[in-house]
């Protein structure tokens, strides 16, 4: 387990600045024909991507790959097992496609547990890192 050693790199990553987001739009991945994840899209500061990067050169220096795909910031609202999506929700998605949901100021991240259970995916905090002296 590399646990406290990734504490560690983590609580290193910091910002000049707080991180602005901007909810907005919905997708899927892959797509919309088989979709397994629906999203909320966001735009943010510049500075979010490059604080991704750092996250992924600080787990990699201690032994994990580094993020193959580019960086998509996103929401996960729902995951699908199997793909598909029921009509009546995809006609509601498609209405509110370019909503905006609102915005925050950040910072901080958080390192999240994954637990994959029969009954899906649970979640918990196992530390919050403050990157930014202010938010």
């Amino acid at each position: 387990m590399k646990l406290g050693p990734l504490q560690n790199a983590l609580s290193a990553v910091r910002s000049a600045d707080p991180v602005n987001l901007e909810f907005r739009g919905l997708g899927f991945f892959p797509h919309e024909k088989r979709p397994r994840v629906f999203w909320a899209g966001m735009e943010a500061s510049a500075n979010l991507k490059a604080l991704a990067g750092e996250i992924d050169l600080a787990a990699h220096s201690l032994g994990f790959p580094l993020e193959e795909r580019p960086f998509t910031p996103h929401l996960t609202l729902a995951r699908f097992q199997p793909p598909g999506i029921p009509p009546k929700l995809l006609q509601a998605i498609q209405e509110k496609s370019a909503q905006a949901f609102g915005s925050l100021r950040t910072g901080e991240f958080h390192l999240i547990e994954s637990k994959l259970k029969p009954t899906g995916a649970e979640y918990t905090t196992v530390q919050t890192f403050h990157f930014a002296t202010e938010a």
